[in-house]
């Protein structure tokens, strides 16, 4: 597959078969993943991947309890909250049979001194990011879906992520990724904005 057909083809998957993801295709994803540019050559990320069904089970409860805190933050009805259960408890909305959390170890950095506290925790979220969008264009080319989960990060909800995932207050929560086959043909859609739009020459 080529890549431009890759990126073409990459979109948010939400609805997931219930067929399992080889261990070997996890692998590839997250070898993917750290091929990715890291700031100052520090790979300081962890893939912490769920995969029994405690495990599971317990992270969905942490992302359903995520979108509710999301859909109040942006004020909507609470009738409009009642269709998200069920898209969430009934449809099985973001149930997947895998889940990878990435982490930063925020204590492994290059520049000395607080004055750099905050770049050098910016460059790692981002170092982490684009290992992240390695690991979704890697699932497409394996015939995987994937969609990037950042309502784990709401405070009282990362902090029990990390726990689950047996990581102390050192490391910061990047974001959830469901991994799974679809469970419906993905459907791409067209970006609101043009190349145009979005681009400046100077």
């Amino acid at each position: 597959m080529e890549l431009e057909e890759v990126i073409r083809r990459r979109t948010s998957v939400r609805y997931f078969s219930e067929k399992p993801v080889a261990e070997e295709d996890i692998k590839e994803l997250i070898k993917s993943a750290i091929r990715a540019p890291t700031a100052s050559g520090l790979e300081n990320w962890i893939f912490v991947v769920f995969r029994s069904k405690e495990a599971r089970e317990k992270l969905y409860e942490l992302i359903a309890e995520g979108m509710e805190v999301y859909y109040r933050a942006v004020k909507l009805p609470e009738e409009k909250i009642a269709k998200l259960r069920k898209r969430i408890y009934k449809e099985g909305m973001f149930r997947a049979p895998v889940y990878i959390a990435v982490f930063i170890d925020k204590r492994v950095r290059f520049l000395p001194g607080k004055e750099f506290d905050d770049v050098e925790f910016i460059w790692s979220v981002e170092s982490a990011s684009m290992a992240i969008q390695n690991l979704m264009l890697k699932a497409v080319e394996l015939g995987l879906g994937t969609v990037y989960v950042g309502v784990t990060n709401f405070e009282g909800i990362e902090e029990r992520v990390r726990e689950l995932a047996g990581l102390d207050e050192n490391y910061y929560l990047v974001g959830v990724i469901p991994v799974g086959y679809p469970k419906n043909e993905p459907k791409p859609k067209k970006r609101k904005k043009s190349v145009e739009d979005v681009t400046r020459f100077i």
